[in-house]
């Protein structure tokens, strides 16, 4: 999971992440999105191989398989998916119940209504271990719901009773690969998915979990469609999940689902080139992409004082067959994350330092811990997202790698430019703060 839910911080100036850009000096550069439209030459070349035409009278019913619990769901796609998930190898679909929904957003919260009870005494508690996913905790308190609350962090989390743990893996926004935290008696877990796929990380089994989140948007970089999709093993949790989307929408786009199946068609089929000279599969292609853009980005931030990037050990993927370099480049890190801290001293608990995916240089020691770098990138005109969001704090910040190439450039200068700076002793902007760095 991971969108445009800060919709917000787009103004006239600044340059969303589209392909169609034309940048100026002036340019705001917004990477608080996580908008994968860096894949678009990739379907751009697939010319009419993903093309779908849908005639005037097709499609008119609400109803796509009534003797399915999910009755919405097209069986085009969900045949579509299945065979995806097996030719990656990342998920156990046999025996599952599939439930569409408008991303994997809707699902999300689909599934902690399936898994609250109306007749409880109190709210069950929401949980999930920081830095967690911003969007959570924005969509458990939007409504206001009496079903469940949101309590933060789950490494802190010491409540008796029943409990929703969110587990994200790969972790927005560090790339980590998770697994439950709080591991008491009355908890039940939610696992979003959304990055557990070639291009971001080794595909080293196929998951097997009670509940598993996927989106349409990262698997390909189709975030307009929102599709989503969950695969479920209890059939009365799939029930409630489907009687949620009745509710709320009545259903998931017909339309949107057979484009999403056609092309995650063309995918699969692609698949069984993997690794020959027959083409380049669009996991290959999306992983290549990424490898060149943190090798870029460690370029430029190799001989700061302040910034560095981590590594991560290598990795058997079944679906290449290959080991997966351990350099800042590894798909592991997925699409999205330079994390800049101020300070060279973090925090000694757990969920700080997973948290630091790049992390202060340790030769550097700085004077001032409570730089608001958010703010800072703000002032060369970079739009990202404070850690505060994540259950961090201000030190930190998020960007995203999805951006186009032009804008991509234009960051890698940018903040080149700071580096500048902040090795010489000084950051900001008019009113400039000094960090003193041996």
């Amino acid at each position: 999971m991971g969108g445009l839910e800060n919709g917000a911080t787009y103004n006239q100036n600044s340059v969303p992440s589209t392909n169609k850009t034309s940048l100026s000096p002036d340019s705001i550069i917004n990477l608080d999105q996580g908008d994968p439209t860096l894949f678009e030459p990739y379907w751009r070349k697939m010319g009419d191989k993903c093309t779908l035409v849908i005639g005037g009278c097709d499609l008119m019913s609400y109803f796509s398989d009534i003797g399915n619990i999910c009755w919405f769901l097209q069986p085009q796609l969900g045949d579509a998916i299945k065979g995806l998930h097996r030719a990656v190898g990342n998920a156990v679909t046999d025996g599952r119940h599939f439930v569409v929904g408008t991303g994997s957003t809707q699902l999300f919260l689909a599934a902690i209504y399936a898994l609250s009870s109306p007749s409880a005494s109190h709210p069950v508690s929401l949980v999930a271990a920081a830095p967690y996913y911003s969007g959570y905790k924005d969509q458990a308190e939007f409504l206001r719901s009496g079903l469940y609350k949101w309590e933060g962090d789950a490494r802190t989390f010491d409540k008796d009773g029943p409990y929703i743990e969110v587990v994200t893996s790969p972790n927005n926004p560090d790339g980590a690969i998770r697994e439950a935290v709080v591991n008491l008696g009355e908890g039940k877990l939610v696992y979003d998915l959304a990055y557990y796929w070639p291009q971001y990380t080794p595909i080293t089994h196929p998951l097997d979990h009670d509940i598993m989140l996927f989106t349409f948007s990262k698997c390909t970089g189709h975030a307009g469609s929102r599709i989503g999709w969950a695969l479920v093993k209890d059939r009365e949790v799939a029930r409630k999940m489907t009687e949620y989307m009745q509710i709320s929408s009545i259903g998931v786009s017909k339309e949107s689902q057979l484009r999403a199946a056609k092309i995650l068609g063309v995918l699969s089929e692609g698949c069984q080139n993997l690794g020959t000279a027959a083409s380049e599969n669009f996991f290959e292609y999306s992983h290549r992409i990424m490898r060149e853009r943190w090798e870029s980005l460690q370029n430029v931030v190799k001989n700061s004082k302040i910034f560095s990037l981590p590594r991560f050990p290598q990795d058997y993927c079944n679906f290449t067959g290959k080991y997966t370099d351990s350099n800042p480049g590894d798909a592991r890190n997925k699409i999205l994350i330079i994390i800049i801290s101020s300070s060279s001293s973090s925090s000694s608990s757990s969920s700080s330092s997973s948290f630091e995916i790049g992390q202060p240089n340790n030769s550097a020691v700085c004077s001032k811990e409570d730089i608001d770098w958010e703010s800072l990138l703000r002032e060369h005109k970079i739009i990202g997202r404070s850690g505060e969001k994540f259950g961090a704090d201000q030190k930190y910040v998020r960007i995203s790698m999805f951006s186009p190439p032009e804008a991509f450039t234009l960051f890698l200068e940018r903040l080149s430019a700071i580096i500048d700076i902040t090795n010489g002793n000084v950051v900001g902007g008019e009113e400039r703060s000094v960090i003193k760095c041996s």
